[in-house]
């Protein structure tokens, strides 16, 4: 109920009836660090968000205000009818017939990964301009930064895999992608399909980067086979991906993990109740490490040059 009432309050900052916020049935929706409610109005439903605790220390609300308004642009997200910019606390407008996606969801619903592809080409080519240069090597600076200052546990062996990732840093300092407006946090639940068109949501993260990371990450979180990241390749492409463009997917998928390592640790030393941070850090460094350490990863990195 207290819950409620905050809702209500942010509701204010609409021109709606207060009867209608009065009546509004809320629902509670997912989110690993966000208190996210979908509000369902005589006319309309939207969709509420309020930032969790501590998120101020690594995301610029600002920014993603921005970005998520860009990405409305692009047509690939919903609309924002209202948001403050320092707090984060957001108000979208809902988008209804979906289904809220997961690895399952990925795997059961025919066609899904290449719908997810599409969107990705939609936003990636559509020109929008995001703030905020996302930097995979500075944003594992910062985060180790801050949870040196938590002073937090890190896994065993993570700054040896941070040592071993610097010929990756090095081959994509010399071969950069061309930069595009990003997600760069694709999580399963981000992605609302309606069997047609997928639709992306929640712009935290996001900001200019190298498309690849986009493709990649999508793949790791949905935990795609061979196959499915093959249908995403073959969509995104419109034909079949070159050996380099297969690479550097899949050596971002090991810069995924590196990196979401350390949030999900910075989770964990916030006391986020959410899930179990340190297991979810832990399987993603054990499998960043299973792909670094293995022998195809030399020939991606290879066939990127």
């Amino acid at each position: 109920m207290e819950n409620h009432n905050e809702i209500k309050a942010v509701l204010g900052n609409l021109a709606l009836k207060s009867a209608d916020i009065e009546s509004a049935k809320m629902t509670r929706l997912g989110g690993l660090t966000n208190l996210v409610y979908r509000v369902e109005l005589p006319d309309e439903n939207l969709i509420v968000r309020i930032p969790g605790k501590g998120t101020e220390e690594y995301i610029d609300r600002a920014v993603e205000l921005h970005n998520a308004r860009a990405a409305a642009t692009a047509g690939v997200s919903a609309e924002v009818l209202w948001a403050d910019a320092k707090s984060g606390v957001m108000i979208s407008r809902c988008i209804d017939g979906i289904e809220t996606m997961s690895p399952k969801l990925f795997t059961s619903r025919k066609g899904s990964p290449a719908r997810a592809a599409y969107a990705f080409r939609k936003l990636h080519s559509s020109g929008e301009k995001f703030e905020f240069r996302f930097e995979l090597f500075a944003m594992i600076d910062e985060y180790l930064g801050i949870l040196q200052k938590k002073k937090a546990r890190l896994p065993d062996g993570y700054h040896e895999i941070v040592e071993l990732a610097q010929p990756v840093k090095a081959v994509l300092a010399k071969y950069p992608g061309t930069l595009a407006p990003c997600h760069c946090d694709p999580l399963c639940e981000n992605f609302l399909d309606d069997g047609t068109i997928m639709w992306i949501v929640d712009w935290e993260y996001s900001g200019m980067n190298d498309p690849f990371w986009d493709l990649a990450d999508l793949s790791v979180e949905a935990g795609f086979d061979a196959a499915q990241d093959g249908e995403m390749m073959q969509a995104y492409f419109d034909g079949p991906p070159s050996d380099a463009q297969m690479g550097r997917m899949v050596i971002y998928k090991a810069m995924c993990d590196l990196l979401w390592t350390l949030w999900g640790l910075i989770q964990f030393a916030d006391d986020n109740p959410a899930e179990d941070f340190w297991a979810y850090s832990i399987d993603r460094f054990e499998r960043c490490q299973a792909l670094m350490q293995s022998a195809e990863f030399a020939n991606h990195l290879d066939a990127i040059k």
